[in-house]
């Protein structure tokens, strides 16, 4: 028995370190199907793009922008990532400061939407999730007063909804509710607050993860490679979309969907008043996997302030989406949704792609993350360094992490107090880092995900958007190298990095009955915060 036990313990290593290799193998190669669709990237082609960049003329989505519309607008999520983006490009195309408003949870930290308060754009802290909160944001007074000629009306307002609670590492029915706390219910309390100031155009950031399908990335022996290793993701194929929900990679997808389905479900409704007549037009935007760029993305920036990251998917080809082109994408929606409103001859010319979703990439070649992290470590000089890991070794890893969360989340949501009181005492919670590695997270990263945007890139006259972004992935890359290291010390990243600069000094007022006082003018609204500058 004892010499049965010894073999044992020799020959299960062997075959668990065999099985590991071969699976590797499976997932770290590059299917023959999609090897063609676009060069890998060398030290050399990241050099001579540098170089090039740096001698022509900067590039810009400037001309791209549709034109400025006099329009109110609220943007919900407009002191994140994307939402602080959006702001920008509002104000670069010239709409009044005093007539943007940004309602988060989270007070912006981009040094530039943090100039911009200065010069009137207003932050009301809410959370989406709160019905009374998020009214009171919406309907709170604006200080716009001044623009309005006589006998003008008010102008009419658009929403774009981009807060989300990004719970991607759930899969597990038993942690829907997390994900679908802001995600759904708050997305229907954006839909009800914008109805009621009488919003006539909401647009919605989903995720393009909405089509991505879960797969099993530990294989059999005989097994070359796992099902939809390689999704090819039509916008018009709604047969891409999951139906039951352990088909979605995770929790967050399966909420984004139900959002999506909520924001297009309500396009034609009425809104505001009856007198007025009004209806609300909506749509959405589904980015590519991974919105990255200057101001604190959860990839490539992420990648920057850390550093680098150990990696096990550099030969995984994924559509991205760099956050200026999807910003863009944004505004050429909602200019869509405006002319279909307006009495010209725009609104018979073009189609009704009201109620609609449509995916948004970048231009140029699809990269693998191979591309990114030779383009990220030859820019940074070799500062940004990837090292590579076993996926299966990491994998296996991440199951047993997800196990013991249900096991945890079980014991302590127990009916029995004792089992509660106990979990509770000797079983601490995932946190950092290691809450995020669970399996959903290899699934996200391990599959080829090419996403189709080609009906986003038709003319308004053929129902498109008229989009087509600026930057490739590669020279998205390199502006946000660029601004990474011109940022140093004065971060306009997320709270994950660091350096913040100590900008101009932010007053937050609290108060069941709060006064904002500009000038000389004192206005009261309702419970919540709101964020102004000191000048």
């Amino acid at each position: 028995m004892g010499q049965v036990q010894a073999w044992a313990a020799i020959l299960l290593p062997l075959l668990l370190g065999f099985y590991i290799y071969i699976n590797d193998i499976r997932l770290k190669t590059l299917p023959s199907s999609i090897a063609s669709l676009s060069k890998r990237c060398t030290p050399q082609n990241v050099r001579s793009m540098s170089a090039r960049l740096a001698t022509e003329k900067p590039i810009s989505i400037k001309d791209q922008l549709p034109p400025k519309t006099g329009r109110r607008y609220i943007i919900v999520g407009g002191g994140g990532f994307l939402g602080s983006w959006i702001v920008q490009q509002l104000l670069e195309r010239g709409e009044d400061h005093k007539r943007v408003r940004l309602l988060d949870l989270s007070p912006p930290h981009n040094y530039a939407i943090k100039e911009a308060l200065s010069r009137g754009v207003q932050f009301i802290k809410i959370d989406v999730a709160n019905p009374v909160s998020l009214g009171a944001g919406f309907n709170a007074p604006w200080d716009d007063g001044h623009l309005l000629r006589d006998g003008e009306t008010e102008p009419e307002i658009t929403v774009f909804h981009t807060a989300a609670n990004i719970r991607f590492y759930e899969r597990h029915a038993m942690f829907l509710d997390r994900s679908i706390r802001v995600n759904v219910a708050g997305t229907q309390n954006v839909i009800d607050a914008a109805r009621s100031v009488g919003a006539t155009a909401l647009i919605y950031t989903s995720s393009g993860s909405v089509g991505l399908r879960d797969t099993r990335l530990l294989l059999w022996p005989w097994e070359s490679e796992p099902t939809h290793f390689v999704q090819p993701i039509v916008e018009d194929d709604e047969r891409c979309i999951p139906k039951r929900h352990e088909d979605f990679f995770s929790n967050y997808a399966a909420s984004k969907w139900e959002a999506e389905k909520l924001v297009r479900g309500a396009d034609k409704l009425p809104t505001g008043t009856a007198e007025n007549g009004r209806v609300l037009k909506t749509g959405c935007i589904r980015p590519g996997n991974g919105i990255f760029g200057p101001g604190g993305d959860f990839m490539c920036g992420y990648y920057l302030s850390r550093g680098g990251v150990p990696t096990w998917n550099p030969n995984v080809m994924q559509s991205f989406s760099y956050v200026e082109n999807c910003a863009c994408a944004h505004l050429c929606y909602e200019q869509r949704l405006i002319e279909l409103q307006s009495p010209g001859s725009q609104r018979q010319r073009n189609p009704d792609i009201g109620g609609q979703s449509f995916y948004i990439s970048d231009p140029g070649p699809i990269p693998t993350y191979g591309d990114v992290y030779t383009a990220l470590s030859t820019l940074c000089d070799g500062e940004c360094r990837f090292t590579s890991i076993s996926p299966t070794g990491m994998l296996m890893f991440a199951h047993l992490i997800e196990g013991y969360y249900i096991i945890r989340h079980t014991l302590i949501t127990s009916t029995w107090s004792l089992t509660r009181l106990i979990a509770q005492k000797l079983l601490p919670p995932v946190q950092g880092d290691l809450l995020t590695f669970q399996p959903s997270l290899f699934t996200l990263t391990s599959v080829h995900m090419l996403f189709d945007d080609s009906r986003a890139r038709l003319s308004p006259e053929k129902g498109g958007l008229g989009y087509q972004g600026a930057w490739t992935t590669l020279e998205g890359i390199y502006k946000t190298c660029v601004e990474h290291k011109s940022s140093m010390g004065r971060s306009n990243a997320s709270p994950h990095t660091v350096g913040f600069m100590k900008a101009k000094t932010m007053e937050v007022v609290n108060g069941s009955q709060l006064k904002v006082v500009k000038g000389e003018t004192t206005v009261e609204i309702g419970p919540m915060e709101v964020m102004t500058v000191k000048q």
